[in-house]
């Protein structure tokens, strides 16, 4: 019985059974954080994680002499069935070699789509954190990574490393100080927005709307035109290598692929080992991902032929899960990109080194994106006070070693723009949260969803050639006159059964540490779009359009976008105080 007088419920213990000090939380019992199974926790804290701080030891056989070099390699939408150790029917033979011979990361978890995943690689803080919560920045907005976020990069320039990025940047170019190389890249060749063909380099964001986005540093990289940008970014990667000492400085390289991302296009020798495949989509999608992983084929061969590999740290990580409808997939698993079912935010991750101590094994340790950061950081010998105030845990141990993550908890997003759903209400929150809000939180084996999750169908791969076309009609869609959903994922990683009705407890107790998280959120930054942006108006050409000097006013665009958003956060918060069961 708890101290209100309202019957606790125990969760029957499981492997991440842990006994913690607690504070109980007003407006249910507190029993139902203690009968969670997994642990308690202090309302008060981010989040659980062991005091101890670190020791990072590295494999026996490998001596160091300075930090390791660091490449990051993220892909573009591959789905979570997207590669070859998945049982894919497309063949990733490098991909699959160097996570056989490192640790495969099997609960690994993104955000569902692009710019949110980029902002907590690059800061190591939940979106709530950095006012970009509410979808991507897109090319006529005047947003980009707030500018009093020390991001990665820039950490790691103060640990004495040489930083390039190369690829995607989509985290925002108003201002020539949102560019990568003002966020901490001592170099930078790719493009600024989303989404671009990858042979002409050509971006629109709606009819008319088309510029060239191609970059060299700070200036427009016209001469690279015609050239397959896998192969392009793949060659200036080796470059970097080849023109690098890697005894002098420790080198940290993040390779952001646009593939897989649409438009499907790919050179046609790609093509022809998918001839059999039924659907187009899919056959060009086979061809994209085959191609990436020949790059990091390539990549991986320089890292051995100049000298880099023994000392070395490779990580590869999907940005957000596949979109079936452009030839991705997600299965088994529920939902797609854009999504907070486990297909939209489950991620292909591993890590391969000869520095790991433990290689060759699959780890359930859970890691969240924004664990990079830290992480990443102790690797390049930064003490905790470079990381204070991140989301993100230092998961090297967990990894390398095999033991435990210091990871319980994952705040997948709270997003009070997105629309709210129809059937959700303060009521249905038990009083503590607004239902109609899009969020998902895990903590422990359990996953919470309130709002409208995103289409929640299990999407099988793509073998019809019609599909998805009038496939797509057979869609189940989720229940109109819902608004919360609880799953066990541990025991039912494909979502399959809600159990929110048959343990109210825990959905209560989920809801409260939502509360608490958005408590801690920013204001969302979501501008109107700027008419100056438009590339016609710039050289034909998607470049910074703000002066440095212009000031910002993100309230009044806020009020003017979604007038009631604050009102309606204010009424998610409230908490019951002494009331009934």
């Amino acid at each position: 019985v708890g101290p209100h007088g309202c019957p606790g419920s125990q969760i029957p213990p499981t492997h991440h059974e842990k006994t913690m000090a607690t504070t109980a939380l007003t407006g249910f019992s507190m029993m139902s954080l203690l009968s969670l199974g997994y642990l308690s926790w202090d309302r008060m804290s981010p989040n659980q994680v062991e005091n101890e701080p670190p020791v990072h030891t590295f494999g026996e056989d490998a001596p160091v002499s300075q930090p390791p070099h660091i490449i990051f390699i993220m892909t573009d939408d591959q789905g979570f069935n997207d590669i070859g150790y998945h049982s894919s029917d497309i063949k990733t033979p490098a991909l699959d070699k160097l996570a056989a011979f490192g640790v495969k990361l099997e609960n690994y978890y993104i955000q569902p789509i692009c710019t949110p995943s980029r902002s907590q690689f690059i800061t190591g803080r939940y979106q709530i954190h950095t006012g970009l919560q509410h979808s991507i920045i897109r090319p006529r907005q005047p947003n980009c990574l707030p500018f009093d976020q020390v991001t990665l990069p820039q950490r790691l320039q103060e640990l004495g490393y040489a930083t390039h990025m190369v690829g995607k940047w989509h985290l925002g170019f108003y201002k020539k100080e949102c560019l990568p190389t003002r966020r901490g890249f001592d170099s930078y060749f790719g493009s600024l927005t989303g989404s671009v063909n990858y042979y002409t380099y050509d971006s629109c964001d709606g009819p008319g709307m088309c510029g060239f986005d191609l970059h060299e540093g700070e200036s427009v990289a016209w001469s690279q035109r015609g050239k397959y940008s896998t192969h392009l970014y793949a060659q200036r990667v080796r470059k970097i290598l080849a023109t690098h000492d890697p005894q002098s400085q420790p080198l940290f390289i993040f390779l952001s692929f646009q593939a897989v991302h649409t438009p499907l296009q790919s050179p046609r020798e790609y093509i022809y080992p998918y001839r059999e495949l039924g659907n187009v989509a899919r056959r060009k999608y086979a061809a994209m991902v085959s191609a990436v992983d020949e790059a990091v084929r390539n990549i991986t061969y320089a890292l051995r032929k100049y000298g880099y590999y023994q000392n070395s740290v490779i990580i590869f990580s999907t940005d957000n899960g596949g979109q079936p409808l452009s030839g991705g997939n997600n299965w088994p698993l529920r939902g797609r990109k854009g999504t907070y079912w486990e297909g939209g935010i489950r991620g292909l991750g591993f890590v391969h080194s000869p520095l790991l101590r433990k290689r060759k094994r699959v780890s359930k340790a859970l890691v969240h994106i924004t664990d990079w950061y830290p992480t990443l950081v102790a690797l390049a010998g930064g003490n905790k006070s470079l990381t204070e105030g991140v989301d993100g845990f230092d998961i090297w141990e967990a990894i390398s070693e095999d033991k435990e993550s210091p990871r319980f908890e994952i705040l997948h997003n709270i997003d009070p723009l997105y629309n709210h759903a129809r059937s959700g209400s303060l009521q249905r929150g038990f009083g503590i949260w607004n239902t109609a809000i899009q969020a998902s939180i895990r903590v422990g084996d359990w996953k919470l969803l309130t709002g409208d999750p995103g289409y929640g169908d299990w999407t099988p791969p793509q073998m019809l050639p019609g599909f998805p076309g009038g496939w797509w009609n057979l869609e189940r869609h989720t229940e109109p006159q819902k608004s919360v959903w609880l799953f066990n994922i541990s025991e039912d990683p494909y979502e399959r059964y809600d159990l929110s009705e048959q343990r109210p407890d825990v959905v209560k107790a989920l809801l409260a540490r939502l509360v608490y998280h958005n408590r801690t959120a920013v204001p969302v930054r979501y501008p109107s779009e700027d008419p100056r942006a438009d590339p016609n108006l710039n050289g034909g050409v998607w470049v910074p359009w703000v002066g440095d000097e212009e000031e910002d006013r993100w309230d009044n665009i806020y009020q003017k976008k979604n007038k009631d958003w604050r009102k309606k956060l204010k009424l998610s918060q409230k908490t019951p105080s002494g009331q009934g069961c």
